[in-house]
């Protein structure tokens, strides 16, 4: 028999040097989520620069929401996309921050959201500068004209994302339980879904565009994620 010690399996030694590096294991999460999220919104973004992929949903699906509208949801989803809008939110959200840090006595997680708010807002204004698709025809509009700035993504969308994402986040990484992450699971997809369904079926946006804003807003959670466990340290082994 040998005398030699047996050798770990490399995933075994890979991730023993990875645990190694406390830095690297803080932010490791963070990275995956911008990864992940780049990879999907540069997917979604050649489909639509090349006509192609998840882009032939747009079209077939914006018609049959549209021929499908009723009265009873035009009026609810109406309001989900006027409250999720860029003259609402963000005076909730700042309200909301504001309300927090006096409350709780601490600033860091309020004005963390806070910046992860006016960055989504920012990128989402960039791609749409940059990539400037057009929105989908004015007769599908339920207010034709109301809608200026570029399709591509959605503001709306990633704003409703980031908010719960990242809130989610703050809250969820300080005192975590399988009941408060399953709630903010749920009320993530529940509410980002809810947005982005009524900027469709109001013709606002392509189906392209929605999918587009939500991975920019895993992004910026993925970035929150980076900041936040710098500034706290490294999580305990």
């Amino acid at each position: 028999m040998s005398d030699e010690p047996a050798l770990a399996p490399p995933s075994t030694n890979a991730f023993a040097a990875l645990r190694a590096r406390p830095v690297l294991w803080a932010v490791l999460p963070g990275l995956v989520l911008v990864v992940a999220g780049l990879g999907v919104f540069l997917s979604v973004l050649d489909g639509v620069q090349e006509k192609d992929d998840l882009w032939d949903l747009d079209q077939p699906v914006l018609d049959w929401l549209v021929a499908h509208r009723t009265a009873g949801w035009t009026a609810v989803l109406a309001a989900i996309t006027f409250v999720t809008g860029p003259t609402v939110l963000p005076i909730v959200v700042g309200v909301a921050c504001l309300v927090w840090g006096l409350v709780r006595r601490e600033w860091w997680r309020p004005v963390l959201l806070a910046g992860a708010m006016v960055a989504s807002t920012l990128m989402s204004l960039a791609v749409k500068g940059l990539v400037g698709r057009e929105r989908p025809p004015e007769d599908t509009m339920f207010v034709p004209g109301a809608e200026t700035t570029a399709s591509f993504p959605s503001g709306h969308t990633i704003g409703t994302a980031t908010l719960l994402l990242v809130a989610g986040y703050l809250v969820c990484s300080r005192n975590p339980s399988v009941a408060r992450i399953v709630a903010w699971v749920v009320a993530t997809v529940v509410g980002t879904a809810l947005v982005a369904l009524s900027r469709l079926y109001l013709g606002y946006h392509f189906l392209t565009d929605v999918v587009a804003a939500v991975a920019l807003a895993v992004v910026v959670l993925g970035l929150v994620t980076v900041v936040d466990r710098l500034h706290t340290g490294p999580p305990s082994p």
